[in-house]
């Protein structure tokens, strides 16, 4: 296993991290793998890949008997 050093933080935080760690019953040190780990682990582009994908798959059958927007755009301009 790794080691890492946290060096300068300000004193709020320590405070700060201290509590958390209290709170849930772990160490310092354990709180802070904690923080790291779920800070890596999440992916905050995940949901969106996932729902894009989603919203990709439902409109395939779509996709061919769709109007591209530069016509519709001109054909409005038209209209007026």
């Amino acid at each position: 296993m790794a080691q890492l050093l946290v060096r300068n933080v300000d004193e709020e935080t320590v405070a700060r991290l201290k509590a958390r760690a209290a709170a849930h019953g772990r160490s310092v040190e354990a709180e802070h793998r904690e923080i790291l780990r779920a800070a890596l682990e999440d992916d905050p582009q995940a949901e969106f890949r996932r729902l894009a994908a989603l919203s990709r798959a439902a409109t395939a059958p779509f996709r061919d008997r769709q109007t591209p927007a530069e016509i519709l755009q001109r054909e409005t301009r038209e209209e007026r």
